[in-house]
Parts: structure tokens; sequence; C-alpha cells
């Protein structure tokens, strides 16, 4: 079996194919093009991501078929003016993607796979229909079942590309605590087996992820503010600060987040100082351990209140080095018997090979083109 991805939530334009063989995954492509030009801004447009997603997804649908030895030009005749009608319009709010859409498939045969996987959301709203148009034109043209996919449960399946723990003995891994933790979205999930979800605490205001980039701003570096942050941290001796930030929510007795106060903290202390390197040093080092503080204690609190096997770490912020570091202590110091399931970091950040995953896990939800549509404000459940 061969699944086709494709991942547009945001500010990542990602197609993968993945190949699944008794139960066994490989990787046949995992493509993915950041656009850098938000940076300049300090945050992501989403009609200028829409844009940018436009002009990338053909160049990297193409570039994971090539790599996956799947591209094969065309012999054939032409489109039929049936079709092609059709085609334009599925993309009539996509623009700039009919003619490069209808060069793509006139020059080249359908590929050799059986499912094509898309975010459906949560996400941007102009970002996701770019993906979810193009998933239904190539449904609809190569006559391949869509699989529609959420994006958050793609950050928790993820994990299970690597760890064979839910295909060898899933008595073993659930109940799990997954933290989703990203720019978007701070989130707590009871997963009691594969497409069985609860979210059980989420950030009230600010995402982790937002913190950061928010509190980057306020120091004047760049964007995003999560990985600048932490290689700023990185140089200075763990712990060295004179500057003691709050842990919001850190000890109420939900599971719940909120960031916005801790952002506001960096603002009023930062207010009035010279930004020198060592007050950003170790203003880095405050912000990142308060941010890592509050959620290894909610999420270890939730592993113990519902007698959890597994804690599951997915999202941007998951990537983070002291992060991962700090619940692997936390876990090995402790007398809980808890599994740490954690992507390899470049699958932490937003990609198609995490789609792709969940599509093979939710490939029962297969759908036509006529009903795959976007919803920015998915929940996962």
């Amino acid at each position: 079996m061969k699944i086709l991805a494709i991942e547009t939530s945001c500010d990542d334009t990602a197609v993968a194919i993945l190949q699944v063989n008794n139960k066994k995954f490989s990787i046949l492509s995992h493509i993915v093009s950041s656009q850098q030009i938000h940076a300049n801004y300090g945050g992501v447009f989403p009609m200028m991501a829409k844009r940018e997603h436009q002009i990338n997804l053909p160049l990297v649908l193409k570039q994971a078929l090539q790599e996956s030895k799947l591209l094969i030009p065309n012999t054939q005749y032409p489109i039929p003016n049936k079709k092609l009608k059709t085609i334009k319009k599925i993309l009539e709010k996509e623009h700039m993607l009919f003619e490069s859409v209808k060069e793509f498939l006139e020059q080249y045969q359908k590929p050799d796979v059986d499912y094509i996987a898309v975010t459906n959301g949560p996400g941007l709203e102009p970002c996701l229909w770019v993906g979810v148009n193009v998933a239904r034109a190539l449904s609809y043209f190569w006559d391949i079942p869509a699989i529609p996919v959420n994006h958050i449960e793609g950050h928790i399946l993820v994990n299970f590309l690597n760890h064979k723990s839910y295909i060898i003995n899933p008595k073993e891994t659930f109940p799990a605590i997954a933290l989703v933790v990203s720019g978007g979205h701070t989130q707590l999930i009871l997963v009691k087996g594969i497409g069985k979800y609860k979210i059980i605490g989420e950030t009230r205001d600010d995402a982790a992820g937002e913190c950061f980039d928010k509190a980057a701003r306020i120091l004047g570096l760049g964007y995003p503010g999560g990985p600048v942050i932490s290689q700023i941290a990185s140089k200075a001796v763990r712990g060295q600060t004179s500057h003691k930030l709050p842990r919001p929510m850190m000890n109420s007795k939900d599971y719940d987040f909120s960031f916005s106060g801790l952002k506001t903290a960096v603002l009023y202390t930062a207010k009035g100082k010279t930004l020198t390197k060592e007050y950003i040093q170790e203003m880095c080092v405050e912000i990142q351990q308060a941010i890592i503080d509050v959620l290894i204690k909610k999420t270890i609190n939730a592993a113990k209140d519902y007698k959890a096997k597994t804690i599951i770490l997915g999202g941007g912020v998951s990537a983070n080095a002291q992060l991962r570091r700090q619940f692997n202590d936390k876990l090995e110091a402790s007398s809980l018997k808890l599994e740490l399931l954690v992507p390899a970091k470049e699958l932490s950040t937003d990609n198609a090979l995490m789609i792709a995953v969940a599509g093979y896990f939710n490939k029962n939800k297969k759908t036509s083109w006529k009903k795959l549509k976007a919803n920015a404000n998915l929940r996962i459940r």
C-alpha cells in the first residue's frame, strides 16, 4: 500500500509518500518546503502563506513523486475537456494553481498510489484549502480515494513511524497522554487508543510556541522565536539567570495552560532595560525554563491521574532539546513506569509524513473528492 500525503495547514508546504507492507512503514519520500518570507514580518500572514503554497505545492508534489520513482512521463492524450472543466471548477479559488496542476497532469501518468491523505484541519483556512483542493483535483482525475486527516492526530501518530510498541502490543502503550505543543496549539490529550481521543487540557490564551515568538519579538530576536531562544539559551550555563519569571497555572488543579501572563512578564521585565547580550541570554534561559516547567508538570500530573502507560510528544515545540532532555530526566528520576515517545526532530514540526501515517490508521475514513472539505477549527476526538 502506498499513501501520498499533503500538508499545508500553516506555512510549510509538504508532500510525502509512505509505503506500508505488513504494518511496516517505508518512507519513499519526505519533502518540506518552509516559507522563509514570514521571518521578515515576525509572524505568518494567511493570505501570503496561501500564495506561497500555490507556488510551491506543484513543485513539491513533483519532487516527492520523483524521489519515490513514481513520476512517469505521460504518453497518452491531453486531458479531455469535460475533465478539464471539473478540475478548473475544483481549483476556482486557487487561481495560481490551475495552470500548473493542468500542466502536471498532462505531463505525468497516474502514479502507483492507493490513497491521497491530506490535512483538512485545524489550521489557517486559506492555507488548508490549497492542500485540500489539490488533493480533490488529484483524487478526481486519478480516481484515487482521499483520506481527510486531523493535523493534531498527525502529530500524535507520527510517533508510531519508528516505535513499534503499538503494532507489537497496544496494551503496553495505552492509555497515553499526548502533549501537542506548537505555535498554534498547546493541548493535553488522553489517548485511549488509535482514533480514541479526549482533550483534557488546552491553553486558555497563547500557545507555548506563540509565547516563544512574542517573547523573542520583545527581545528583538528573530522569528520563529522558539529555535532562536533555544539556541541562545544553550550557550549559557544551565540555570545562570538572575531573572525570575512566573509559571502561569503550573499549580492549578486542572490540565489547562496559560502563557499570556508569561509574555506580559517578559515585556515588563525588559521595559527600560538595555538589551545587552548577557541580559538577552539570561532571559532566554528563563523564558525557556518557565515554559518547560509548566509543560512537564502538567503532563506528568495528567499521566499520574489517568494511570497512563505512555507520554507522547508532538508539535514544533517538542523539537526543543531541553524539553526532551528534561522530560527524560524527570521520568528517569521518578518511580513512574512511563514510556516517552518523541518523534525525530524533523518530524516534530509540520510535515506530510505525519499525515501519511495518520492516513494509514484512518484509511477506513476514505472518501470521495466531492466530500473533502477544509475545517480550520477541526477538533480531535
